[in-house]
C-alpha cells in the first residue's frame, strides 16, 4: 500500500544542507503497523511529513527517492492531487494540538470539515460523524463539547481532537505523530484500542512515530529505528526488543527502566548529543555516543544491511561481536537475558 524508497528530505539553510532524513526506506501492506523510534532530532516526524508532502517548499528538497502510494508516487503528485488524497486516504494525527488546531473555528466544525471535503455526505450528516469520532476517543459530552474553540479543551483533550480528526474518514494509512504523549495512561490505552479496531474494521495500515517503547511493543508489527535521519535498524517488533543487531537500539532499551530486574540495577543512559545534521561526523554517525565503538567506526560509515534473516542494521560489528558485548555489557548492569517485551 505504502512503498518509500530512499527517500532524502534536506532543507537548504544559510549555514548549509540539513539532511534531515538521508536515505530511508521502508514498506507497509494493509493491515500492518510500523513503529519509527529514535531521539528528538533523528528525522520520524520529517519523515511523515514528506510522505504528506506538507514540509514548507522552499526550503525543502527531494534530491532523491520516491514515496509511492498504491503505485503513485507521492513526491511527483500535483497539490490538488495531495488535496484529495490528506485527510482521505492517508490521514495524520499531529504532534501539536495547540498549533494544529484552528483557534478560530469550532472543534467539532473542524473535524466536519474534513468529512465534507473528502465524503459526499451532507453537513448535518458531517456533524453527527463528528460528534461520534469525539464520542469514539473518549471526549464526555461531545455533542456540546463539538461547539467549543480549542482554547476551551485541556492539552489532553485537544490531542484527543486531533485523533478524532485522523480518524474521522477511516484512512487507508492513518500516521501517528506522538498521539499518546499528552494522555494519561487510561484514555492512552483507550486510543490505541480504538486505533486497533480501526485496524481491524477497515484493514487500515499505521505509521506509529513515538518515544514510546512500550506502546511500540504493544502494537506495531515491525520496527525502524532511526538516528541523524536514517534508518539504523530495521526488523520485526520481536526481533528488535528481544535481539537488536544496531548499539544504538540496544542503548535505546537499556536507558529505560525495567520491571524484570532488581531495584538496584542501574540504567545505562546514552552519553552526549545527537550529532548535527549538517556537520555529521566521520564515519559512523553513532560513534562518538557508541559504548561498542571500535577504531575502524570512526572511519566506515556502515550501510544498512541484513545481519540475520529479515532484520538489518547499520553497523560494521559483526554478529558475534554485537551479540559478546551485548552479554558482557548485561552482566555489568546485573541483567539476566534479554529485554522483556
Amino acid at each position: 500500500m505504502l512503498e518509500v524508497n530512499n527517500l532524502k528530505t534536506h532543507f537548504k539553510t544559510p549555514d548549509g544542507v540539513v539532511k534531515a532524513v538521508d536515505g530511508v526506506s521502508f514498506s507497509l501492506e494493509p493491515g500492518e503497523t510500523l513503529g519509527i523510534v529514535g531521539e528528538s532530532g533523528s528525522g520520524k516526524s520529517v519523515t511523515a511529513l514528506s510522505i504528506m508532502q506538507l514540509n514548507p517548499k522552499p526550503p525543502v528538497q527531494y534530491p532523491e527517492g520516491e514515496i509511492l502510494f498504491e503505485g503513485d508516487d507521492l513526491l511527483k503528485a500535483s497539490d490538488r492531487q495531495m488535496q484529495k488524497i490528506r485527510g482521505d486516504d492517508i490521514a495524520m494525527i499531529f504532534q501539536d494540538p495547540m498549533t494544529s488546531l484552528n483557534p478560530v473555528f469550532t472543534v467539532g466544525n473542524q473535524i466536519s470539515e474534513a468529512v465534507r471535503i473528502h465524503q459526499n455526505v451532507s453537513r448535518s450528516e458531517a456533524r453527527d460523524r463528528a460528534v461520534q469520532a469525539l464520542r469514539d476517543v473518549g471526549i464526555p459530552r461531545p455533542e456540546e463539547r463539538a461547539r467549543d474553540y480549542p482554547h476551551q479543551f485541556s492539552g489532553g483533550m485537544r490531542q484527543r481532537a486531533m485523533i478524532a480528526m485522523g480518524l474521522a474518514c477511516n484512512p487507508k494509512v492513518l500516521i501517528a505523530d506522538e498521539p499518546t504523549t499528552a494522555l494519561d495512561v487510561t484514555i492512552q490505552a483507550q486510543i490505541l484500542e480504538l486505533m486497533v479496531d480501526l485496524q481491524e474494521k477497515f484493514g487500515t495500515a499505521i505509521v506509529m512515530i513515538t518515544h514510546d517503547l512500550g506502546v511500540v511493543a504493544q502494537l506495531a508489527d515491525k520496527v525502524m529505528v532511526m538516528y541523524a535521519g536514517r534508518a539504523v535498524e530495521q526488523s520485526t517488533t520481536e526481533q528488535v526488543f528481544y535481539d537488536p543487531l544496531m548499539p544504538y537500539s540496544w542503548s535505546l532499551l537499556r536507558s529505560l527502566p525495567r520491571l524484570d530486574t532488581a531495584g538496584d540495577v542501574r540504567l545505562l543512559p546514552i552519553k552526549g548529543q545527537p550529532p548535527s545534521l549538517i556537520f555529521l561526523p566521520e564515519g559512523c554517525n553513532f560513534s562518538p555516543r557508541c559504548p561498542f565503538v571500535k577504531d575502524e567506526c570512526h572511519a566506515t560509515d556502515p550501510a544498512l544491511e541484513e545481519k540475520k534473516p529479515d532484520h538489518a542494521a547499520a553497523c560494521i560489528l559483526s554478529v558475534e561481536e554485537i551479540e559478546d558485548r551485548k552479554r558482557k555489557a548485561d552482566e555489568e548492569l546485573g541483567i539476566e537475558g534479554e529485554m522483556s517485551a
